[in-house]
Order: structure tokens, then C-alpha cells, then sequence
């Protein structure tokens, strides 16, 4: 059973009907409470990272708790981004912190942000959510603010500088991406992060 964490930030149901599509069992919890029998943790979003200040502390408290458990979390787009230690776009609010670093705005002279569109992965560790990803693989994106490339990072992409696309840390990992809009690979990686759990 998969916990889809509901925090009002967009794409719940899109994330939902693609799950569904792979098969599998899919609970939306209502308190922090009912993440007790989730085999995994889904937290999904777009827009503001003031948006996270949603969870609060008894649900970071129950997805915490989860995680060490064992139990895989899985963040996309703003949900990976509040993986980290916190983000520029809201300086006064903490991430999650199980992964190091910042998230930034991306900044360049020569490209549009917000940076919306199909772009490649350039894989830099395989397996685990990218078992079956070929290096080169087209995703898409919709964001303003990325996160730094750090040991954790799996792959990469490029829009007027990289930024870390999809990171992994043992059982906790995300992708900067839409994997519920990218086809046939975005399917295999919500895949792969439901066959992590188990």
C-alpha cells in the first residue's frame, strides 16, 4: 500500500491515476496516523515551497517515523525538493532534512525559468529508481527552483546549469520531474519506487 500525502499542492491526482495505471494499491490518509501500515510514502506537488508549511510537525513526525522503519519516501517535484535542508524560495522554512543541501532558484542569462518542458537525463548512477532508465531519457519538467548535485544525486539535467534530477539515498529518494507526465519512463520509475516497496 502506497500512502499519497494530500498537502494541497497540485498534482494529487494525476500522481494517482498513474499509480493506478502500474497497479498499484493506493491509500490517500487523512491523518499522520494512517500512514501506520504504508509499505511507502509518496510526496507529491507544484508551486511554492511555502506550500510544505502544510505538514506540519505531527505528520513529519509519522513520515519520520516511517522512514525509520525502513519504509521508502518517494518526493516529486516540490516533494523532493522538501526533501532537503530547506530552499531559497522560502528561506524561513525547514525541509525535511534527510538530504543534505539547499534547493536554489535556477538563474541564467540565457534560458527560461520558469524551466517548463521535455529535457534529458544524464544518469550518473543506475539502478534503484532508474533500473531500466536509459541515460538520455526525455522527462517533464515544470520548476523555478532545483536541487544542488551531491553524492545523492542519480542523474542530472541541464537548463542554463545543472541541477540534480533524481536522487537517491538508500530507501528515500525523488525526481525533480513529473514521472505522472513522462510516459513510459516516468511509469517504470514510479515503478521502481513501488517495487521498493515491496
Amino acid at each position: 500500500m502506497i500512502a499519497l500525502i494530500d498537502y494541497k499542492a497540485g498534482n494529487l491526482t494525476s500522481v494517482k491515476k498513474a499509480l493506478a495505471t502500474i497497479g498499484a494499491d493506493v491509500i490517500v490518509p487523512e491523518t499522520p496516523d494512517d500512514l501506520a501500515d504504508a509499505g511507502g510514502i509518496i510526496v507529491p506537488g507544484v508551486g511554492h515551497f511555502g506550500a510544505t508549511r502544510a505538514l506540519d510537525q505531527a505528520w513529519i513526525d509519522a513520515i519520520l517515523a516511517r522512514v525509520g522503519e525502513g519504509r521508502p519516501l518517494f518526493g516529486i517535484c516540490l516533494g523532493m525538493q522538501w526533501l532537503y535542508e530547506g530552499s531559497d524560495e522560502a528561506p524561513e522554512l525547514a525541509g525535511l532534512g534527510l538530504l543534505s543541501g539547499r534547493c536554489y532558484r535556477l538563474g541564467s542569462a540565457s534560458v527560461k525559468v520558469p524551466h517548463v518542458g521535455w529535457n534529458s537525463l544524464a544518469i550518473t548512477r543506475e539502478g534503484g529508481l532508474l533500473d531500466g532508465v536509459a541515460d538520455g531519457s526525455q522527462v517533464y519538467f515544470t520548476h523555478s527552483y532545483a536541487a544542488p548535485l551531491t553524492g545523492d544525486s542519480s542523474a542530472s539535467t541541464e537548463h542554463g546549469e545543472v541541477f540534480a534530477s533524481v536522487v537517491q539515498r538508500g530507501h528515500i529518494g525523488g525526481v525533480q520531474f513529473h514521472p505522472e507526465k513522462s510516459g513510459d519512463v516516468g511509469l517504470r520509475i514510479l515503478r521502481n519506487f513501488v517495487e521498493l516497496a515491496g
